[in-house]
């Protein structure tokens, strides 16, 4: 007797029809919240795309591009922001073609939005010929960074060497260069502004802050009696007291303590105090993470062998970085939406711009609600793109499987 065996297939998922009838009109209320649901959409969007694309005014947005970019860096010297776009375009494109899950959207939204900006049909005096033709250039060099990326010889520490080596000789030495020098004259960071200054805040906040956090919770579940009781104190009184305070601390109150030969640049007082402020509470995000290791695991290494050194670097350290994934990226999205406070120490990020271009003419004191529509959308885009990233890195990792 032949033995038949029957191949079960997979069902078809169900269709379109199929999914709205179940989801949509399943039942009487249902249908009537749908219908409901569908009229407030539909004039919801036919208000909006009226008001964006004939009521408003963009007059104060794309009159002033260059403002809201770099503030009032000299106009003569745009090339040094010109090569620092170059190069941040390169190494993001390269970073794509290494890390391809992580900045791939990032890159590409980024490269579309260069080539509108190259293309864009904005006439403005700021807006020169080689102004367009910067972007369009970065729009490349990311595509070229990423064929770069793709090559088997590229490895993830070359890129992230370069990130490090790049930006720190864009910061420190392109943009603000030096006294008396004629090739890259001295640019005091009073007329830096803009995006670039938000950006940098934010960036140099975010990674400085990130390994003096690990340190403290370190510092904090520490045996020795001196580093604990100081790593408490310095978390605990800096999640205290509110970020402006901390701005102003040490824009202000650090200033009279300093000979008038020592004074420091007002940018790093500020990026200072971002540092300070958020390594405060990335430290308890990391101990949140070493509490949850299990100490199984802990007593297990140290019976293989292992040092205290060898089982908080290798055992405990990765998987408590791996589980508070989520909330530093929370917390690095909130860092970065906070440094709008900086305008209020006199620094002119993007929306210290957004406010003086306000004030620049008596028309413009009625178009507030585009401006700061504008400054939100670039907030979002950018704060969307770094919990894309997070969550792309919990899926590379594993997150939530079992």
């Amino acid at each position: 007797m032949a033995a038949h065996t029957e191949i079960l297939s997979a069902p078809n998922p169900p269709g379109l029809l199929t999914w709205i009838r179940k989801n949509l009109f399943s039942n009487w209320f249902n249908s009537l919240l749908t219908l409901v649901s569908l009229v407030i959409i539909y004039f919801g969007t036919i208000s909006v795309f009226s008001w964006v694309f004939v009521t408003a005014d963009w007059r104060p947005v794309t009159g002033f591009p260059l403002l809201y970019l770099v503030g009032q860096y000299p106009r003569d010297q745009l090339w040094r922001p010109g090569l620092g776009l170059w190069l941040i375009t390169l190494l993001i494109g390269m970073s794509w073609g290494v890390w391809e899950k992580f900045v791939k959207a990032f890159a590409i939204f980024l490269g579309i939005l260069l080539g509108v900006l190259g293309f864009a049909p904005v006439v403005t005096p700021t807006i020169t010929v080689a102004v367009r033709a910067a972007f369009i250039i970065g729009a490349l060099l990311i595509y070229m960074g990423y064929l770069i990326g793709r090559r088997d010889g590229i490895k993830g520490q070359y890129v992230v060497t370069l990130w490090v080596v790049l930006s720190a000789l864009l910061v420190l030495v392109v943009l603000p260069g030096f006294d008396g020098n004629p090739i890259l004259p001295r640019v005091e960071t009073t007329a830096w502004g803009g995006l670039m200054i938000t950006l940098l805040l934010a960036v140099g906040g975010i990674v400085l802050s990130f390994p003096i956090g690990v340190l403290l919770a370190l510092g904090r579940r520490s045996s020795l009696p001196v580093v604990k009781i100081s790593s408490i104190l310095f978390i605990e009184i800096i999640r205290g007291v509110p970020l402006i305070t901390i701005l102003f601390m040490f824009s202000i109150i650090l200033a009279l303590f300093l000979p008038a030969e020592s004074r420091i640049d007002r940018v790093l007082r500020a990026l200072m105090g971002i540092i300070v402020f958020s390594a405060a509470y990335t430290a308890e995000n990391v101990r949140g993470g070493l509490q949850a290791v299990p100490q199984g695991q802990v007593e297990a290494a140290k019976a293989l062998g292992l040092n205290n050194f060898q089982v908080t670097t290798f055992i405990v350290l990765p998987q408590a970085l791996r589980m508070v994934i989520p909330v530093t990226v929370g917390q690095f999205i909130s860092l970065f939406k906070d440094t709008t406070l900086v305008v209020i120490v006199g620094i002119n990020d993007l929306l210290g711009i957004g406010k003086s271009v306000l004030n620049t003419d008596p028309e413009f004191v009625r178009l507030q609600a585009e401006v700061y529509i504008f400054i939100a959308l670039v907030f979002w885009m950018f704060s969307y793109f770094m919990s894309y990233a997070s969550m792309q890195l919990e899926k590379s990792l594993g997150m939530g499987e079992r």
